[in-house]
């Protein structure tokens, strides 16, 4: 799975960015019933993604972990 996950994870938090996005917005881009690629699962799992704000319209950002495998992660060398 590795091999298939990493890059579902990084496109993950690219497209989440610095400021983030609302919950719902991600959950309808990134959520899925497919037991072989939980990427929103995993991604919460690893602690690369964390949900903040207020109840009524929390906000899926980018954790230092996040950061962290992005930049392990990068395509530059």
């Amino acid at each position: 799975m590795p091999e298939t996950i990493e890059p579902l994870l990084r496109d993950l938090l690219l497209w989440l960015g610095e400021e983030g996005r609302p919950y719902p917005e991600v959950m309808d881009a990134w959520r899925t019933s497919c037991p072989r690629l939980p990427v929103w699962e995993e991604a919460n799992e690893r602690g690369l993604v964390v949900r903040s704000g207020n109840p009524g319209l929390p906000t899926v950002r980018v954790t230092q972990a996040g950061r962290n495998f992005l930049q392990a992660n990068s395509l530059t060398a």
